[in-house]
């Protein structure tokens, strides 16, 4: 019921919680807004926002929104209810309910304040949630932004993080898990280093040789987290990338079935069942207890693209 009401009075520039807006929308204007020249990013970062919202603050907000005071008596009880602990009920004094439909709603309402100041000033930002990112042309326009933030983040009683907060090259920044990098003159998009270092890890531990799993219950548990990974990142432009993250997956994947194959003589046969040359699985089943090492080379054309594609492993590139 409030979200229709309250949503057209929100910033075109903000990006989260939305209806027909998603995180790619705020990753395209901020690319955007760097292709322009915008190459200074002032990164602000919310310490525990959702944690730290006063309530007086925003049912003052909400109250010059919505008139009815049925509805904000209900959101003041909403926002008063106890967090339940361990069996015991724990008061609240400040913060929103997390996980609720209407936490993400009355975080846009609070902060569309800031989203006006900056819109009354020109500048060109786009923020998701508490996280916001403001583009301009040089470090000391920067500083007299953030400058600008941290008096109107303080008016809502908000502190801002400062060891997640700076004025810096857009290239040594992130928003919401992506970088940008500078193909000669065009700005494009890539996965942050964080993301992708999480995401390798993820994948090592999905794939571990020691997992004791058959090649099916791999690749059943690895197939949703490569899918959803895929459709939060696809927007990245890295074809390199994807291709090489490809080839390390299937790496992976096929020194996972030359460990359950184990023994060498285990190892000649299934080659051969599979049509190698003799001289090729004598080759491979000679060095049996080389994993990783064999599962290169002469092994590729076994289990080729082809052959994880028919098992069902999504590809990234």
């Amino acid at each position: 019921m409030l979200q229709p009401r309250l949503d057209p009075t929100f910033s075109e520039h903000s990006y989260g919680f939305r209806p027909g807006r998603r995180v790619h929308d705020a990753i395209l204007a901020a690319q955007a807004y760097v292709q322009s020249g915008r190459k200074i990013v002032v990164d602000v970062d919310l310490e525990k926002f959702f944690d730290r919202v006063n309530h007086d603050i925003l049912i003052d907000r909400l109250k010059k929104r919505i008139d009815d005071a049925g509805i904000i008596r209900l959101i003041r009880a909403y926002l008063n209810s106890g967090i339940m602990s361990d069996g015991v009920v724990l008061e609240r004094y400040q913060g929103t309910p997390q996980g609720g439909p209407l936490s993400p709603l009355l975080a846009n309402v609070m902060l569309d304040e800031v989203d006006k100041v900056l819109e009354k000033h020109g500048h060109c930002f786009a923020r998701y949630a508490d996280d916001c990112n403001v583009y301009v042309r040089s470090r000391k326009a920067g500083e007299r932004v953030m400058a600008l933030l941290r008096r109107c983040y303080a008016k809502l009683q908000l502190k801002v993080n400062e060891t997640k907060s700076a004025v810096a090259d857009v290239n040594g920044r992130k928003l919401l898990g992506y970088s940008f990098w500078c193909d000669r003159d065009e700005v494009k998009r890539k996965v942050a280093a964080k993301p992708m270092a999480t995401f390798k890890q993820r994948v090592r531990q999905l794939t571990r040789r020691a997992g004791g799993r058959s090649m099916a219950e791999v690749i059943e548990r690895l197939k949703p987290y490569l899918l959803g990974w895929k459709a939060y990142y696809g927007l990245a432009q890295t074809p390199r990338v994807w291709l090489s993250l490809d080839e390390w997956l299937r790496h992976r994947l096929r020194a996972i079935q030359l460990k359950h194959w184990r023994r060498g003589s285990t190892i000649y046969r299934e080659l051969i069942n599979l049509g190698v040359a003799e001289h090729v699985a004598k080759r491979v089943a000679g060095n049996s207890r080389c994993w990783w090492r064999n599962s290169m080379g002469d092994f590729n054309r076994v289990l080729t693209i082809a052959y994880f594609d028919k098992l069902g492993v999504p590809r990234l590139s």
